[in-house]
This record gives C-alpha cells, sequence and structure tokens, in this order.
C-alpha cells in the first residue's frame, strides 16, 4: 500500500514543515525577556564566553557554571558576538534562544524526511504523515515551551534525536554510506549535558536490537565500535582540557553532583513518584496521547510476539525502534533519583514519529476512532472549562505576579483559548463521521493557531508581569551605583539580575542566617572580577546596593536597618545601605547563635 512521493512532492512537504518550523518555534522570539532563574545562567555564561575570549570554561557572576558541558553555551556565544547584537537583540534573547528554536526546527526537517522516505507499508500518505509527525513533535506541551527558553533540553532532544534517526537509517537502507555522521552528532550530544547522552543511545540500540531479533545486522550497519570512537573524538578533547585546566573541582561538580548524584540521589528537592514518566509520557504527547498509545500497543505486541514469520524488515521497522527509544528514556530516568518533567523531551522525537504513524495507519480503524472520540471529548472538555473563568481563574497564586488573575481576565486570552480547542473540537467530530478522509493535519492547525493567538501574547503578559520590573530594576542599578558598590538580593533571587547589570550579584535567603553571610560576604568573599576591575574592592565600600522582595522586606531582621529608598519596582524596592548597619544587625545575630553557612553552599548555581 505503500505510495512514493515524486521529487516535487517532497520539497513541497519539506518547505511546509520548515515554514511551519520557523512559525512556531521562532516567530517573535526575542519580543520578550529571559525567564528566572535557569536561563538567565545560561545566557549570562555564553555571553561572558563573547565578552573575554574564554571558550573552555563557562562562567557566571564570576563563578564557574560546570553544570553542563560547553555546546550550549559555545552557540549561544557565537550569538552574541555578532555585530551590532545589541541593537537587533537589545533583551539579550535572541541569542540566548535561537540555539533551542533552531535545534527544534532540524528535529522536525529530519522527521518529516524520514516519514516520506521510509513511510510504513500501511501508510498511504506519507507527505501527510511527514507532516503531522513534525507538527506533534512541534507542538508537544514540552517542546513548545522548551524550544522557546534559553536551557540545553532543547539541543540535547535535537543532537541525540537526529543522532539515533540517522543510525536507525543506517539499519534501515544497507547502501548507507553516511553511517559516521549519526555517531558524530551523538558526539556533540555528549557536549550538551554529557555521558547521558551515550547511554541513552547505546541503551536504544540494546533493547530495538533485541526486539527485533537481528542484533547482527544492526551491529554490522550502525558500526557501533567505531562510532564510539568517533563519538569520543568530538566529544573528549574539551573534558580533558577542562580536566586539565580546573583539576578536581570540575570532576567533583560535572561528574560527581551533575551526573552521578542526579542518577543515584535526589537534588534540589526535585523527588518525584515511580509513576512521574508514565504522567510525563501522557501530558507530554497532548491532545494526541490516544494514538501514542495505540502505538505503544503495536510496539509491545510486537516486542513479545515471538512467532518468527512475524519478523520485520530493517526498512519497516520504524515504528519498533521508536518504541525501543522511548522505552530507553523511561527506563533510565525513571531509576534515577532525580526526576524533572524535562528529562522526557529526548523521547519527544520518538513520540512524534509513533503519533504520526497510528493516526496515519491504514489498519486498527477502530482503535482511531476511539482515540478520535477520546480527543473530540477531551478538547470540548478543555474548551468548555476555558469558557468559564469564574470556575478556575481566581485559584492562579503567584507571589510574584499578584495581579495575574485579573490580568487573564482583562486580556480575554482565556476565551481566544476555548475558541481554538473549540474549533479542533468540532473538526474532530466532523472526522469522528466521516472516516474516509479523516486528517489528523486539519485538526493540528487550529493547536497552531493556539501558539500565535494565546501563547505568544501570554508570554509577552507573562514577561510584562514578571521580568519587566527585573529589568527596570537592572536599569536603575546601573544608574545608581558609585564607584563599585557591591549589590545584592536577597529574599526571591532572579539571576536575570546579574545577566541584565553584568555586574556580581550576591544572592541570598530571607532568613536571620542570610543576613549574617551577607555581611560576611561582603568583608571576605572575593571574586576573580572583582579582582580585575580598577575601582574598589567591596570590603572596601561604606554602603551597598540591596535589592529585596516586600515580603521579606517585613521580616524583623531586615527592618531598622536604616534604608535609603532608591525605588520600588512591582514586588521590588532598592535599598542603599551603610555597611556597618548591616555588620552591626550581623553581629547581634551571631551573639544570639546565628552562624553563617555561606562557605558551605554550592556557589556554583549564582
Amino acid at each position: 500500500m505503500k505510495t512514493s512521493l515524486s521529487k516535487n512532492q517532497y520539497k513541497k512537504g519539506i518547505y511546509l514543515i520548515l515554514f511551519l518550523g520557523i512559525l512556531i518555534c521562532i516567530w517573535d522570539l526575542g519580543s520578550t525577556g529571559l525567564v528566572d532563574e535557569t536561563p538567565p545562567l545560561f545566557a549570562a555564561a555564553s555571553r561572558a564566553m563573547s565578552e573575554t575570549g574564554n571558550w573552555l570554561t563557562p562562567r557566571v557572576n564570576g563563578l564557574n557554571r560546570f553544570d553542563k558541558p560547553p555546546l550550549i553555551y559555545w552557540l549561544m556565544g557565537i550569538f552574541y558576538s555578532l555585530p551590532k547584537n545589541n541593537l537587533w537583540d537589545p533583551l539579550g534573547t535572541w541569542s540566548a534562544r535561537l540555539p533551542s528554536a533552531l535545534s527544534t526546527v532540524a528535529v522536525m526537517l529530519v522527521l518529516g524526511d524520514t516519514l516520506m522516505k521510509w513511510p510504513s507499508q500501511f501508510i498511504v500518505f506519507p507527505r501527510r504523515t511527514a507532516v503531522v509527525g513534525a507538527i506533534a513533535f512541534a507542538i508537544s506541551p514540552l517542546v513548545i515551551i522548551w524550544s522557546r527558553i534559553a536551557v540545553s533540553d532543547a539541543l540535547l532532544c535535537s543532537t541525540l534525536g537526529i543522532s539515533l534517526i540517522l543510525g536507525w537509517r543506517s539499519y534501515a537502507n544497507n547502501k548507507n554510506k553516511t553511517w559516521w555522521l549519526s555517531w558524530i552528532i551523538l558526539g556533540l550530544a555528549v557536549l550538551v549535558k554529557g555521558p547521558v547522552a551515550l547511554v541513552l543511545a547505546a541503551m536504544t540500540y540494546i533493547i530495538f536490537g533485541c526486539i527485533q531479533r537481528d542484533c547482527i545486522t544492526l551491529f554490522k550497519r550502525i558500526r557501533p565500535l567505531k562510532g564510539v570512537f568517533i563519538t569520543l573524538i568530538v566529544s573528549i578533547p574539551w573534558y580533558i582540557a577542562e580536566l586539565f585546566t580546573e583539576g578536581k573541582p570540575f570532576w567533583d561538580s560535572f561528574f560527581g553532583y551533575h551526573n552521578f548524584q542526579r542518577l543515584t540521589s535526589v537534588v534540589n528537592s526535585h523527588s518525584q513518584p515511580w509513576w512521574f514518566f508514565v504522567m510525563m509520557l501522557l501530558i507530554a504527547s497532548l491532545p494526541f496521547t490516544p494514538f501514542l498509545i495505540t502505538s505503544i500497543g503495536q510496539f509491545f505486541y510486537t516486542a513479545f510476539n515471538f512467532n518468527s514469520s512475524y519478523l520485520i524488515r530493517p526498512s519497516q521497522s520504524l515504528l519498533t525502534f521508536s518504541g525501543s527509544w522511548m522505552l530507553s528514556v523511561f527506563l533510565l530516568f525513571t531509576f534515577a533519583a532525580t526526576k524533572l518533567p524535562s528529562y522526557w523531551m529526548p523521547a519527544t522525537p520518538a513520540a512524534a514519529i509513533m503519533i504520526a504513524l497510528a493516526a496515519n495507519d491504514t489498519r486498527n480503524n477502530k482503535y482511531k476512532s476511539a482515540s478520535y472520540i477520546f480527543l473530540f471529548l477531551s478538547m470540548l472538555s478543555l474548551a468548555v472549562i476555558l469558557s468559564l473563568p469564574g470556575l478556575w481563574i481566581f485559584l492562579i497564586e503567584d507571589p510574584e505576579m499578584p495581579n495575574l488573575s485579573y490580568e487573564l481576565l482583562e486580556s480575554g486570552l482565556y476565551l481566544r483559548a476555548a475558541i481554538c480547542f473549540y474549533i479542533t473540537a468540532f473538526i474532530t467530530l466532523y472526522f469522528i463521521f466521516k472516516p474516509k478522509v479523516r486528517s489528523l493535519f486539519f485538526i493540528q492547525v487550529p493547536l497552531i493557531l493556539f501558539q500565535f493567538f494565546v501563547m505568544l501574547p501570554l508570554w509577552k503578559l507573562s514577561d510584562t508581569l514578571r521580568q519587566e520590573p527585573l529589568r527596570k530594576v537592572s536599569q536603575e542599578l546601573l544608574v545608581q551605583q558609585n564607584n563599585n558598590e557591591p549589590i545584592a538580593m536577597v529574599g526571591i533571587r532572579k539571576p536575570s539580575i546579574h545577566f541584565y547589570t553584568n555586574k556580581i550579584i550576591l544572592y541570598e535567603s530571607n532568613d536571620v542566617v542570610a543576613l549574617v553571610n551577607l555581611s560576611d560576604r561582603l568583608r571576605l568573599e572575593v571574586r576573580e572580577k572583582w579582582l580585575d576591575s580598577k575601582t574598589i574592592l567591596p570590603s572596601e565600600s561604606d554602603t551597598l546596593l540591596l535589592i529585596i522582595d516586600n515580603k521579606t522586606s517585613s521580616y524583623e531582621h531586615w527592618q531598622e536597618l536604616k534604608p535609603e529608598i532608591i525605588g520600588n519596582f512591582g514586588i521590588y524596592n532598592i535599598w542603599r545601605l551603610k555597611t556597618k548597619d548591616l555588620e552591626d544587625r550581623a553581629i547581634s545575630l551571631k551573639l544570639k547563635g546565628v552562624l553563617p553557612d555561606w562557605q558551605e553552599h554550592k556557589d556554583e548555581r549564582f
């Protein structure tokens, strides 16, 4: 039943995917500021590389940042190095977000190309299947968020995903001479997040080979021994150079804390139940989860069917490979102690392939009908709930955006969202009664419109309420700072203050220990950037600028410090304090038994 595509049809499919990728991932990307807390750390480290010329070790706020390898920083840094960057990227967000956005578009193109060139034998319309798969990936709730923020997860998803797809293509086509390319890209994945990429690739190939019952052919075509050597040639030089330069702190932080400890123990309170990634599997593929479940059922039927006559040809094994890929991500991170939603990102391309194959398979019409019915009911329910904001909108509470509920009501975004979901529901209802003309693409169109008419305005509203006050704080700090006067932020801690001011910021929490810590750090702490400065050290300054939020300023130990009020910006206040007054308060707290603990902190976080 396979229908071959002409060259012209293939080009139209690729161009459509590229166009949609640019619209979904790149359009209006730089119109809002960076979202705290992690993106400003990536952006600041990348900009520092561009400014200092030190492209080896990422540094943020005057400290080494060993949590991720350098590829994401290099890519962001290249954009920050482009001429007139401050003119075409005034908020610094184009440069920081483009690597994530472009990498997502790259996955869409590889998915589309693969599904058009290697459609299942039960697929009649390969181009439609390819477009559906690419869009299903791009509008995944996880992908649509992480592809537009300045972190490394989308880049890992891209490099690992493209590597695995190219590896499968080497297996599917015995005349493929570019098997080495998948291993080069896997090396780049290792430069994005470390050895986890190599572990996931190995698990995927082993599980797939066992299920396919064709390990010998698989290993012969993907050449894992030579391939791993290529991957190490690409990735390991930076690790050796960094270890040689930074020594034990790099080893302990990157390999000990950010890799081994995250796998074996809970880090930063990111503990979740064992079934967390079952939930993520269901959420990350919405609203097309029923089609994914159908594909998962087909995958497990293949995995546990030991009838030799049921063996699948390499060129028809994409569903089995995608299932093995998704299972590898599920197993690794389910058994890891630390669990985060972004850990599911590497599985999203595999899930998109499985959705596209299930939605366009000419078999299993009964299961497809059930999937369309579920899709209709879920979209209709969501639309009805959004149409009744009184039921839910005032349940939204965010201390950093206290007026968010009222702003949402006034904006009417909830009504736009409801309209998009009503349209999706009624298109789905039409296909329930007209199964011969079904196409998931027409259901995806209003969901793409949702991105433009709801998600992007929502990003801007959130930026206005949450991030714009921080940009104003940063501007005022630059105006008010006298002769390298130290700057600190207590209570709510926002790395974007460091990014927008490009100054070293001392971050502390809001308790009594934080006050003692801050006083001690002003006297004792020394950072490299301070030593490079031609002005006075913080320990030599009689005053400091303090950013403090309303809640923190109400605590007794932060009161009666006789601050000079510089300004108020949303929930944030800028004070100028005399360091002597702060030190006197710290001494009184020490006499009551409050001891500083700042030297025990993991300073690289801020």
